[in-house]
């Protein structure tokens, strides 16, 4: 007896979960787009609910897809079979975004361009929308491949300004994907009363009531398995086995009986994630099966339906059917399906089936693996490479084959975020004849996945060893191999004393240089301090300049900080943009939008760091990374916004691995700044002594003036001394301007002499940071104050007021409104900023229109439809009380400000 189709009528009790779908569906229709996710273990009832949506939408276009437990290797593969129904309105795309689909489907040649692919797929999606609405279901998410799962959220968080809906349903392993940052519908167990009911009426057997109260207990309120236990003999007697396993069991029952080539082809089938019946037939015909009474006789258990595609009842009963057959089975229905597949369109599939089929190692075939690893990687599948280089390895005959192999493996699958499996395929080689250079690979590689382990500190002195190993063998990779050891401390927030002991290392380790390099310069400032360093420093930074910048872009940021020189570190900012959007490379366009956001709030244009921040997370939505932090934090900091910035404290901590530079000392070092700015002083001394107790490398630089105002106001004067005296050796090593005039308030705070705060503001008006200008003004106003010179401090408190008020400082500008009123002058209430009144988003769309852009223009650089961006400005023009561009290109907040030294 056949099981029915999972149709709505076995949604006994699911009245609020078709509700919240049918919520979904309605407000599609009328151009109000979503997503919704449908969390729950195997056979709860995610599919039934996935083909409610299908019949209850009527007048839709509906596409469909599911993840294949089996072919979580092959990158776009899930997507592509999403967008197969509506690829006719690839012609109504951009050219870019045209070909950036055919290359992510393997229709064209190139390297897919992951900035594009998610952007064009939307096009494609808001183009069939136009027809009509549009339903996208995608079955088992859990199994889409990592590329396509990417695509998809970033899909699923777009499609609000146009008639589309997007449904998954996924196994509590979702999170892995981003699943998680969806909208979420937990389907859970059914209410006995409910599975009684289901199993009354749906159920193939007559049932007394205590047979039918056992499976009942048995099911916990599984549907599929009230279903199917009644098959497996009634109910299966408690095992310990989870109910998904053994509804697995139940679909295995209807296996007995069946004749060889019946069982045979639906091995092949299960074997066969793409339901291709092109694929099917032939490879019955490789094992001469005579399909029409197969055929016949696999479709009697319910199982399988053969149709225009080959579609298993339930993902559980595929995978029930594939891990009953025995190897040889497998083998068998893989070497068919290998013999079948076209070597020329789809050469990862054959090889992977060729994978598969083999009963033990070969050369031919791991040499095949390698190839489709390379392909893959070259696509964008970091995770389908390191698959295919795994069963490569276990493939390789020759032993120097998977050695390299399998280093090559262990790099993919730390690439891929699988640390934990790079790790055990670097322990296969612990007992393997490896030459010095794969020593070396392995110590490095080893390091990095310590980095990634909390309270693992061995990655800084592996990476170490391996410089070490390579000295006498490639002096210029032992050397960049210090420098991974330093940047990396830096970027997960663990300096301090670990790039002491790497620079000690390479003092007595590393190669000389072929010419003065950063390595270089930074033993020379661990070891003879700033004035001795700073010449290095300035050649790493300038005569090395962009080549220096895009290798070691995080390392030449934080250089440019030390040495407070505000006009090289927006000259590395713009250069990384640019690089990062010539290259397509994702991190480097991201920390060079970062870093003109940090840019933007020093020189006090709110607005622009706003924007910025929005077109960073745009980008790290669009490749599926977390957004970086340190800019976030800085704009909260500055604005006074207590509870984000706690909240990104948070989010810091909880990730620490994230990889942004200098994450631990930046952290402290903003939320110094956040509570100065709030006036509270103990907390921003706690803060800034955490910022530079790690030793004297790197952003502790930055932190010293907020030390030094939070140890003053405590009246702490030793630590406050201390702190002066070291940022002093600095600023006067660096001379820059900016520094020097920084220092200046610092030492007016420290000695109450007011030449100093006059120094300071005259050295600081010439510089770019009208932030620490305003600073300056309200730390010299408030001494005036104090002084009794009621008449002099108010010129310097308005002028820090309006330029803390202009700058978004919002803490700091009560600060210097307080001590106005303090001195009896009145403070009108500012008008709320533009800033203030739109979302993030909405600033960056905002400013580009003002600064020329189309809808067009905006829609590709902030990764989001034109239906949207013009959605976006109707809010505006209601926000603003405006109706036109030309209001919003005339409007003084949204103008790109000109920094205070006209350029």
């Amino acid at each position: 007896m056949r099981t029915p189709a999972l149709t709505t009528d076995v949604l006994v009790g699911r009245h609020e979960l078709q509700q919240r779908v049918d919520e979904l569906t309605g407000a599609a229709r009328t151009g109000q787009g979503g997503a919704l996710v449908l969390e729950g273990e195997a056979g709860i009832g995610k599919s039934a609910l996935l083909e409610y949506a299908r019949n209850a939408a009527p007048g839709f276009r509906v596409v469909r897809t599911s993840g294949s437990e089996f072919e979580q290797e092959l990158p776009y593969s899930a997507l592509h079979q999403l967008c197969v129904p509506m690829l006719k309105h690839l012609v109504e795309l951009p050219d870019r975004h045209h070909d950036a689909l055919r290359v992510a489907f393997g229709l064209a040649e190139g390297t897919p361009d992951p900035f594009r692919i998610g952007l064009a797929a939307l096009g494609l999606v808001t183009a069939a929308a136009r027809e009509r609405p549009l339903l996208c279901l995608i079955d088992d998410a859990q199994w889409v491949d990592t590329a396509s799962a990417r695509a998809m959220v970033f899909l699923a968080r777009r499609v609000a300004a146009d008639p589309a809906a997007m449904i998954f349903a996924v196994r509590p392993t979702y999170a892995a994907h981003g699943f998680g940052e969806l909208p979420q519908l937990a389907v859970r167990g059914l209410s006995d009363e409910d599975a009684k009911v289901l199993l009354t009426t749906r159920s193939p057997f007559p049932l007394d009531d205590q047979v039918r109260d056992r499976l009942v207990a048995e099911a916990h309120g599984n549907p599929l398995a009230l279903l199917e236990l009644p098959r497996a003999g009634g109910f299966v007697p408690p095992d310990g086995s989870s109910v998904p396993t053994r509804i697995e069991y139940g679909f295995r029952a209807r296996l007995a009986g069946l004749s060889a080539e019946a069982r045979l082809l639906l091995i092949v089938a299960s074997a066969d994630p793409t339901g291709d019946p092109n694929l099917l037939w032939p490879a019955a015909g490789q094992l001469n099966l005579d399909v029409t009474p197969a055929s016949a006789e696999a479709d009697a258990t319910g199982l399988v339906e053969f149709g225009a595609r080959i579609r298993f009842c339930h993902p559980l009963a595929r995978s029930a059917v594939y891990r009953a057959a025995d190897a040889g089975e497998r083998r068998a229905a893989h070497e068919a399906l290998a013999a079948v597949t076209d070597p020329v369109t789809a050469p990862d599939r054959r090889a992977w089936h060729r994978a598969q089929a083999g009963p033990g190692p070969d050369d031919d075939i791991a040499d095949e693996l390698e190839r489709c690893a390379t392909r893959a990687q070259g696509r964008g599948g970091v995770a389908a490479a390191a698959a295919f280089l795994e069963r490569s390895v276990a493939l390789s005959l020759d032993p120097e084959r998977r050695i390299v192999r399998t280093l090559h493996a262990a790099q993919a699958s730390f690439d891929a975020g699988a640390s934990g499996k790079a790790a055990s395929l670097l322990a296969i080689l612990e007992t393997s004849p490896l030459d010095e250079f794969q020593h070396a690979d392995v110590d490095l590689l080893q390091g990095r996945i310590a980095f990634t382990r909390h309270g693992d500190g061995s990655g800084p002195m592996l990476m170490v060893r391996a410089a070490q190993r390579l000295a006498g063998l490639d002096p210029d990779r032992a050397r960049d191999c210090f420098l991974d050891a330093v940047e990396m401390s830096l970027s997960v927030g663990r300096g301090g004393v670990v790039i002491d002991r790497v620079l000690t290392a390479a003092r007595s380790t590393a190669p000389a240089p072929s010419s003065p390099d950063a390595l270089d310069a930074l033993i020379v400032l661990a070891t003879d301090g700033y004035e001795a360093a700073v010449p290095l420093l300035r050649h790493a930074l300038y005569d090395m300049g962009e080549l220096f910048w895009t290798r070691r872009p995080a390392l030449a940021t934080m250089i440019a900080v030390e040495l407070w020189d505000p006009d090289t570190l927006a000259a590395i900012a713009a250069w990384l943009v640019k690089a990062g959007r010539a290259s397509g490379s994702p991190l480097l366009l991201r920390l060079g939008l970062a870093q003109k956001a940090v840019e933007a709030i020093l020189i006090g244009d709110i607005g622009q760091a706003i924007a910025t921040t929005a077109e960073e997370a745009a980008i790290a939505d669009a490749t599926g990374a977390p957004p970086l932090l340190h800019h976030r934090l800085h704009l909260a900091a500055l604005r006074g916004r207590r509870d984000e910035a706690l909240e990104l404290c948070e989010a810091a901590t909880a990730a620490p691995t994230t990889g942004w530079p200098g994450q631990v000392t930046n952290l402290h070092w903003t939320t110094a700044m956040l509570h100065n700015g709030l006036a509270d002083y103990p907390a921003a001394l706690a803060a800034a002594r955490k910022a530079t107790e790690h030793g004297d490398l790197f952003l502790t630089g930055a932190a010293l003036p907020e030390l030094i105002e939070a140890a003053v106001r405590c009246d702490d004067r030793i630590t406050a001394a201390q702190a002066l005296d070291s940022l002093t050796e600095r600023t006067q090593a660096g001379g820059t301007i900016t520094g020097r005039g920084v220092a200046a308030y610092s030492r007016g705070l420290v000695t109450g002499i007011e030449d100093h705060y006059r120094e300071a503001v005259d050295l600081l008006a010439e510089g770019p940071l009208l932030t620490y200008l305003a600073r300056a003004h309200l730390l010299y106003g408030e001494w005036l104050r104090r002084e009794g010179r009621r008449r002099d401090c108010r010129e310097h408190l308005r002028t820090a007021h309006e330029l803390l008020s202009g700058a978004g400082a919002e803490a700091f500008a009560r600060r210097a409104a307080d001590e106005l009123r303090a001195t009896g002058e009145k403070v009108p209430a500012r008008s709320e900023r533009t800033y203030g009144k739109l979302s993030m988003q909405e600033v960056a769309v905002a400013r580009l229109v003002a600064s020329g852009a189309t809808s067009n223009e905006v829609a590709v650089q902030l990764y989001i439809s034109k239906r949207t961006v013009d959605a976006h400005l109707r809010n505006i023009f209601r926000k603003l009380g405006i109706n036109s561009r030309r209001q919003l290109k005339d409007h003084p907040d949204l103008a790109v400000q000109d920094r205070p030294d006209g350029r």
